[in-house]
């Protein structure tokens, strides 16, 4: 069987000052007068602290937003808005996700040969590698016709690219059990991926659906 490989505040503290006022005499003042110059120098401090909380808590929203975020250059033909994309995707289940997005008719067509549409959908949760339109153009037509028509091979190769999980790219590398029962590595960091022995590359990865997050991959993994 084939392997395929790759691998997502600040508490403000509130101090008090207690000034204590002793017995009369200058000796009462000059103390008076320390603790009242240390109370300001230090009322500053305090309120610079503070402020600094929502700035912090912004640049950890932002650093989250970004590791969520779809990334790779294919994600350029994905289209900006409408059927098809990211957004519109990730209220759809995968099956029905996919037959909206332009890169992928071809896979939509063999997931509907082989019976998996509902198969995929009502799954609790996956992490599906797509292969393009052009993925599918690179095997010779006489044989993936015959694909097409075999629902037991189609089926056997299309479960081969799901595992279970929706994985991000902070713990999609490694070692996965697919759908069909056999084992896919996925390797590289960042942003730059490659899937199985066929070092299928991820062109638009970590895109989200209702159920599942899909790589956008161009080459298609033989079991």
């Amino acid at each position: 069987m084939r392997k395929i490989t790759r691998t997502t505040g600040l508490a403000a503290m509130a101090l008090t000052l207690s000034l204590g006022l002793a017995a009369c005499g200058n000796e009462d003042d000059d103390s008076s007068a320390s603790e009242t110059s240390s109370s300001a120098s230090e009322s500053p401090m305090e309120s610079e602290s503070m402020e600094s909380t929502p700035m912090e808590s912004e640049s950890t929203m932002t650093e989250g937003s970004a590791a969520a975020a779809p990334f790779g250059e294919g994600c350029a033909a994905v289209p900006t808005e409408g059927a098809g994309s990211v957004d519109s995707m990730a209220t759809k289940p995968v099956a029905t996700a996919a037959s909206e997005n332009p890169l992928l008719t071809t896979l939509v067509a063999a997931v509907g040969k082989a019976g998996l549409v509902d198969t995929l959908n009502s799954a609790e949760a996956l992490t599906v590698f797509a292969p393009t339109d052009d993925a599918f153009a690179q095997i010779p037509k006489k044989d993936l016709n015959a694909l097409l028509k075999d629902k037991k091979a189609l089926t056997e190769v299309l479960t081969h690219h799901v595992v279970a999980g929706q994985l991000g790219p902070d713990e999609v590398g490694g070692e996965h059990e697919t759908l069909a029962g056999d084992t896919v590595e996925v390797m590289g960091e960042g942003e730059a991926w490659t899937v199985g022995d066929e070092e299928a590359a991820v062109l638009c990865g970590n895109i989200p659906t209702a159920n599942a997050t899909v790589y956008v991959i161009d080459t298609v993994l033989m079991p």
